[in-house]
């Protein structure tokens, strides 16, 4: 029985369905009936979660995102859908699930198609319902990136009529790169907790070199917090989630009000802008500082220059003079780079310039584009136990 036939049987019997192992921890005990599904929120911070979201509340996303497409002359039930994202995700979870609303194909991407692009599309050019139907996908930056850097990748972006974008910021470079290439990117922002999509930019605003997610879907009010942090209501908000080592760790997401508090600092105009997340930044000489921003400057600077560096990371640690201080990691084996790395961040600002960097060829984000930042504090503290 495939991972599919086991939701839609248990989703048929009226059950809460887990879906990955960390999800198998959670006190279902405690929900109210079901149908729905308990999926592991991909958060980069703090301990693994998971929410528990009704079906009700994934056929309500589903909705608002065929609303959208609408909007932007896409009929949703036209489309094929392409999913190379894992069922353990909610951004894997939604194509499957918007295929059954929609009565619409959904086809899966095997993890490694998505890294060989020739055999991707030799694949893709065999469904019989390529070129016949407007294909759409969700992608992180790291696959984008990936199959933009070989022909037959852009060949396969270049047939698809919607490319939703999120799970992490999309760099600047490839933005530009989508652009010249006239792809019809749809930056967007959701989560777990909201069942998906919340905002997205149309492709026609993206190519006109609009920044940013877009505007709230039908179904979603945003709103900032007086601290900058991006609040969300709509009525599809998780019943709440627990913390995989804290299983009685119960959290409510809604305040009295009904309304949500992300961990992102966010903008409202034009559209929604995420500047990072909140429990990332760093702060430094009086000064607030986004890791985020500075990594995506430091990446288009890096490709600017031609260096050899795969991903960039900026850690903060406490510095007794100015609070904190950041370290990068730099994604290469090449020690020359630090010294040109070094170079270029010269002239930027003290508290926005690291410290200390450090070479680390391992280095790289999740599947699904995401770094675990605490995995890399604690690489970065046993380097530290190892030169003492």
């Amino acid at each position: 029985m495939s991972e599919f036939e086991r939701l839609e049987q248990g989703l048929a019997a009226g059950q809460w369905v887990s879906l990955s192992p960390e999800a198998e921890a959670a006190p279902i005990a405690q929900l109210p009936p079901g149908p729905g599904v308990v999926v592991r929120s991909g958060g980069s911070s703090g301990g693994s979660r998971c929410c528990a979201q009704p079906s009700l509340h994934l056929d309500r996303s589903a909705a608002a995102t065929a609303h959208w497409l609408t909007g932007i002359g896409v009929d949703p039930a036209s489309t094929l859908l392409l999913n190379p994202l894992p069922l353990a995700h909610v951004s894997g979870l939604m194509p499957w699930w918007r295929s059954r609303c929609w009565g619409v194909g959904h086809q899966q991407l095997p993890a490694g198609l998505m890294k060989t692009p020739t055999e991707l599309l030799a694949f893709c050019q065999g469904l019989p319902a390529w070129g016949k139907n407007p294909a759409v996908l969700s992608l992180v930056p790291t696959q984008l990136a990936r199959l933009l850097a070989h022909p037959d990748g852009v060949a396969f972006l270049q047939q698809l009529q919607v490319i939703w974008i999120g799970g992490a910021a999309l760099p600047a470079p490839l933005a530009e790169q989508a652009r010249v290439l006239q792809l019809p990117l749809a930056p967007c922002y959701g989560s777990t907790e909201t069942a998906a999509m919340v905002a997205a930019l149309p492709p026609e605003r993206f190519l006109a070199g609009e920044p940013g997610c877009g505007d709230p879907l039908m179904d979603v009010e945003l709103r900032l917090a007086t601290d900058g942090a991006l609040q969300v209501r709509t009525d599809r908000l998780a019943l709440g989630r627990w913390w995989v080592d804290q299983p009685d760790r119960w959290e409510s997401l809604r305040d009295a009000d009904g309304w949500w508090r992300s961990g992102d600092q966010a903008a409202l105009s034009p559209g929604l802008q995420i500047a990072g997340r909140i429990d990332g930044a760093i702060h430094s000489g009086g000064e607030t500082v986004f890791p985020e921003q500075l990594e995506e400057r430091l990446m288009a600077a890096l490709q600017a220059a031609s260096l050899p560096v795969n991903a960039v990371l900026l850690l903060g640690v406490d510095d007794p003079e100015w609070g904190q201080r950041l370290v990068a990691l730099v994604g290469s084996s090449d020690a020359a780079v630090l010294q040109r790395l070094e170079l270029l961040t010269r002239p930027w600002p003290a508290a926005e310039t690291p410290r200390r960097w450090l070479l680390c060829p391992d280095l790289a984000p999740n599947a699904l584009g995401k770094w675990h930042r605490q995995r890399w504090r604690e690489w970065l503290e046993r380097l530290d136990a190892a030169e003492a």
